[in-house]
């Protein structure tokens, strides 16, 4: 017998799984397969010689073949009753067959009809209708591996690339990719293969070996392939061009990476660096960043009258950076609009920022990478955008902070300073680096007599609130040591003028935060001021703290003594010239502002070449050492050998460098001063009877002294200043009294008397017998006044010396 047809495409697909019957030309069974014992319950012996429309649950509702071709196989669907009784929803396939050499016209011999279950049917074209659709599809990559990873069947789109062969059957993936590429895919698929696991989209690059080019990122999924009894014949894989979503994505992270980066600094050339250095290797194999000259001073650029702007390339990162120019001068519009340059391997960015043009950013690729998209124009644009904010910002945090540090440079003296009575080096280190400045002080005030007053104060906070509060102070205590008062006296004054600006009346910002008053942050509270313009609406308190602490010492070169008294200071260290180091006992008072006690003066005798060190608590405590740890650390620093001798800013310098700037707890300041002391030839002390008489044996002696030393041509005007001087006292203060020649770069006169009351000068009318003694004074001299004393007050006068060098001190 022969089959007159294959089924067509809608016929029962894998039919070797269906159940199937032999029908005679009338109908009646005589064949049945197991198959079709198992699907309608019936065995065979039951089933053979039966009519085959008795299996249907309506036997009228057979259906027939076509009326217009008998001999053409037919199929259907129709519900059959099971030898348990069911009624099966079957789908049906009917085909004709008749004897070898037999005619036709009579009509088929035999049918052989295949049943299967009209879901299962249903299944099976589903799975039919998916396969071949899959392989139809051309924006996804499909091909069939068997066992040894040869290519067995393929769609046209396995990689959406150049390069391949037209026919790809029986090649591996190493036929036609590049070595690596083919290597990472066939790894995976090997796993998939051993494992049975399916593979989800795990990403490779691969380039074809005709046309490598910059290749494609391809998503590849794969399933292991095996046979109902679970041979494994092979592995299916489903490649996905992902590339273009991989460029975004790495767009993106350049993206974030640069706004991280530029973000960070407050550094007109750090923000070029890091603008720089993240566009390298991601977007460029070269970068360029070129930046307006007035920016790094914290200027606007503003072109020249010749419309010309100078850049400073301010910062490259790549191939070949080394070779390229400083900088570049270009029109004041040039760089101002985006461009992809003259070829596609470079673009050009603004970097503009409030409409002010700061500068470019220049891209470049190498030979061996494909150009710029439009859509990489857009990426640099929008760092460039970002980068160009952060340099704004850059810029003006840089002017600020050259205006803070100016103001905090012309609130300390001279970091050197040279006097009769010592040679100093002062040092300072801001705790808050971003700004630079802060509380901490240090000053040389020379006094009357040769002396000198040195100063180390420390205010509570840093930044400019700090640095303005430290002004006030150091400016108060300038004015009060011109007044020569005693240390003590001096202290009480400065500890009021504190307390002054604690209680100073402060308007309000906002709103009193919620908190408790007496922790930082809390709420202010009000101080029982009015403001009567509202109302009687109470003023609050500064919400910046105002505290400090202060030594101030008072070294004579004459007597070699040294006055000091602290408010709540650290004592200062002294190291001998023989090396020895020690910490003056103070007993220090509490901190400037917070009792209004009285202070205690401590005394010191310095031998000439002593190392005196003024500090504040920033030198001695850090983040993970105490108080005692650090002054042991500075007495050792001092103590080593050759340190008595060793230039001041060498061994200043040595002292702050043990102190990394990264991790300081608070402001660093140092003050090293080294005493003189005036040899005693160079004073001469004489008393003075309460006499007028006496007058005229001062002026002889005097006379004589100044041409034992040589300053014959100060005789005249010393004996006038002497003659006033010890006149008023003898005349107004009674005795007794004393006078007193130093010589020590200037020279000095003092007379002393016991009289609490301080001279003053006026300008005497015509009429006038007497006044004029301090005005005669005050002509003759460079500088003259008067300062209390513990027994009274003296009065003093400095004469310049003629054509003399510093002429005191050892």
């Amino acid at each position: 017998m022969t089959l007159p047809g294959a089924p067509g495409h809608n016929g029962l697909p894998f039919a070797d799984s269906a159940a199937g019957a032999l029908l005679d030309a009338d109908g009646l069974i005589i064949g049945w397969t197991p198959a079709a014992e198992e699907l309608f319950s019936l065995p065979a012996d039951r089933a053979c010689g039966r009519p085959a429309r008795e299996l249907l649950a309506d036997p009228a509702a057979w259906p027939g073949p076509p009326a217009e071709d008998r001999m053409s196989a037919w199929y259907g669907e129709t519900v059959v009753r099971t030898g348990r009784g069911e009624e099966l929803g079957i789908a049906f396939q009917v085909l004709p067959l008749t004897d070898t050499g037999a005619g036709t016209s009579a009509g088929p011999a035999r049918f052989f009809v295949l049943w299967a279950p009209a879901g299962t049917v249903d299944r099976w074209r589903q799975d039919q209708a998916f396969t071949q659709e899959l392989f139809l599809q051309d924006r996804l990559g499909l091909a069939v591996f068997d066992a040894e990873l040869r290519l067995v069947r393929t769609n046209t789109h396995l990689l959406p690339y150049t390069g391949l062969l037209p026919d790809l059957r029986g090649l591996r993936l190493g036929d036609f990719l590049e070595a690596e590429g083919a290597a990472a895919v066939e790894r995976r698929l090997r796993e998939v293969l051993r494992t049975g696991l399916p593979l989800i989209l795990a990403e490779e690059p691969v380039r074809t070996i005709e046309d490598p080019g910059d290749g494609v990122v391809m998503a590849v999924s794969a399933f292991r392939l095996q046979a109902p009894d679970g041979q494994v014949f092979g592995v299916t894989a489903l490649f996905t061009d992902v590339t273009e979503q991989r460029r975004s994505d790495e767009r993106l992270a350049i993206l974030h990476r640069a706004t991280a980066a530029v973000g960070g600094s407050l550094s007109v050339a750090g923000t070029g660096e890091e603008l720089a250095a993240v566009l390298v290797p991601g977007l460029a194999d070269l970068a360029v960043v070129e930046i307006a000259e007035a920016v790094f001073t914290g200027e606007e650029p503003v072109p020249g009258e010749d419309g010309l702007l100078p850049l400073r390339r301010t910062a490259t990162a790549g191939e070949r950076a080394a070779e390229l120019p400083a900088g570049a001068v270009v029109p004041a519009d040039a760089g101002c609009v985006p461009s992809l340059g003259r070829s596609p391997a470079s673009m050009t960015a603004p970097l503009r920022a409030r409409g002010i043009f700061l500068g470019r950013v220049t891209v470049r690729r190498g030979p061996g990478r494909s150009g710029y998209a439009p859509a990489d124009l857009d990426l640099l644009c929008e760092i460039a955008a970002r980068a160009a904010l952060a340099l704004d910002n850059a810029r003006r945090y840089t002017r600020e902070h050259r205006a803070a540090v100016g103001l905090q440079r012309s609130l300390l003296p001279p970091a050197q300073a040279e006097t009769v009575a010592v040679t100093t080096s002062g040092f300072y280190l801001p705790a808050d680096t971003t700004t630079g400045v802060g509380g901490d002080w240090f000053d040389v005030i020379p006094l009357s007599s040769a002396r000198v007053a040195l100063v180390a104060g420390d205010v509570v906070g840093h930044g400019l609130g700090a640095t303005a509060t430290m002004g006030r102070l150091r400016t108060a205590v300038r004015t009060l040591a011109d007044l020569d008062l005693e240390p003590d006296e001096l202290m009480v004054h400065l500890d009021d003028l504190v307390s002054q600006l604690r209680d100073e009346p402060n308007e309000p910002d906002g709103p009193v935060g919620s908190g408790r008053p007496d922790e930082p942050g809390g709420p202010v509270r009000p101080s029982r001021l009015t403001r009567p313009d509202e109302g009687g609406a109470p003023y609050e308190h500064r919400a910046d703290p105002v505290g400090a602490t202060c030594l101030y010492a008072v070294y004579d070169p004459v007597s070699r003594r040294c006055a000091m008294v602290s408010a709540g200071h650290p004592p200062p260290a002294v190291a001998d010239p023989d090396g020895t180091v020690s910490y003056v006992p103070l007993n220090p008072g509490p901190p400037l502002g917070v009792s209004g006690l009285p202070f205690e003066v401590t005394e010191v005798e310095l031998a000439p070449g002593s190392l005196l060190a003024l500090y504040t608590d920033g030198l001695i405590e850090g983040c993970d050492s105490d108080l005692d740890e650090g002054m042991a650390e500075l007495g050792r620093r001092l103590a080593r050998p050759g340190a008595a001798t060793a230039p001041l800013r060498e061994l200043g310098q040595e002292i702050i460098s043990a102190r990394p700037l990264h991790r300081l707890a608070d402001d660093v300041t140092l003050l090293l001063a080294r005493t003189h002391a005036v040899p005693p030839g160079n004073t001469a002390v004489w008393p003075v009877e309460a006499d007028p008489v006496a007058v005229a044996r001062v002026r002889q002696e005097a006379a004589r002294q100044l041409r034992d030393w040589g300053l014959e041509e100060l005789v005249f005007t010393t004996e006038l200043v002497l003659s006033e001087l010890v006149t008023n006292a003898i005349r107004h203060a009674g005795g007794p009294v004393e006078v007193r020649l130093i010589r020590a770069g200037h020279l000095t006169c003092e007379v002393s008397d016991p009289s609490a009351t301080q001279p003053r000068m006026r300008r005497a009318l015509l009429t006038d017998e007497g006044g004029r003694g301090l005005y005669l004074v005050a002509q003759l001299t460079t500088r003259w006044g008067s300062r209390y004393t513990r027994h009274g007050k003296t009065i003093w006068a400095e004469q310049p010396i003629p054509d003399a060098p510093h002429t005191g001190g050892g």
